[in-house]
């Protein structure tokens, strides 16, 4: 995938679709903006401190998406690694920039990876299981379980709810205010519950790290797009109102919210039986 078509949006997910309609990461992907991670880069490399890939890994990311944590991943040049994507149109994306031997990214489901048991020692996703029901939470986290060896490692980035003792009726205010801005079903767990869930399926899991979500506010676009990223943004946003009109939304409720949605990051070594 060349650089002129990252820019352009050439060949990314959402093309040609209603502005108005499109989920929220593919919106603003289509304008230009590459990290899309909620608690941004800075989170996103902390989760890959803690994860501590090292040349020998065999590393597997699920929804690598435009692929910017996994460019970090390759630049230390794990033994292997493979990215799982839901469709051939993401997958072709990610091959864009795989190269060499080992690395590769196949079309596949989180909750049902076409890998074998125990091919992993590592695993990470990044703001996909926020989208995910209950159900599929734990269904994906159990599979990440499945492909690693014992001691190896789990890695998730995502959106969290504050406090942990949130009323359930102020949960489901903010999963359907979030869904309707961004056009795709949004469930954040408490910081807690995030660690329950992993929990659950056998990982030790360290200290969690949070971070505010600042996706939409200029300081972390600045931080995660670089200046010239930021004002390219901005200007394409600008120009294309059906498309302004609806990041305008979604940051209207990113603020609304701004004391109950936070960040988090967490790592979980897979335990012996």
């Amino acid at each position: 995938m060349s650089m002129q078509g990252e820019e352009t949006g050439e060949g990314l997910p959402g093309q040609g679709l209603d502005y108005a309609k499109m989920p929220g990461h593919w919106l603003l992907a289509q304008m230009g903006k590459r990290v899309l991670r909620p608690g941004g880069l800075e989170l996103s490399r902390k989760m890959l401190a803690e994860l501590d890939v090292q040349a020998g890994d065999d590393v597997v990311e699920f929804a690598p998406g435009l692929g910017v944590t996994a460019r970090i991943i390759l630049e230390r040049a794990p033994a292997s690694y493979t990215g799982i994507e839901r469709s051939e149109e993401a997958a072709a994306y990610t091959r864009g920039y795989l190269s060499g031997q080992g690395r590769r990214c196949i079309v596949g489901r989180a909750e049902s990876p076409p890998l074998p048991d125990d091919s992993a020692s590592v695993v990470f996703g990044e703001a996909m299981l926020t989208m995910q029901t209950e159900p599929n939470k734990g269904r994906i986290v159990r599979e990440a379980a499945r492909l690693l060896t014992p001691g190896g490692r789990y890695g998730i980035h995502e959106l969290c709810l504050q406090p942990d003792d949130i009323g359930e009726a102020k949960k489901a205010e903010i999963n359907k205010a979030l869904s309707g801005a961004i056009r795709i079903g949004a469930r954040p767990l408490t910081p807690s519950e995030w660690v329950e869930l992993l929990e659950e399926s056998g990982f030790a899991v360290n200290r969690p790290i949070t971070a505010p979500m600042h996706l939409l506010q200029p300081k972390r676009f600045v931080q995660d797009e670089g200046l010239a990223g930021a004002l390219r943004f901005a200007l394409k946003a600008a120009t294309t109102p059906a498309a302004r009109r609806r990041i305008l939304g979604m940051r209207k409720v990113f603020r609304q919210y701004a004391d109950n949605l936070a960040a988090i990051a967490l790592v979980g070594v897979k335990q012996a039986d």
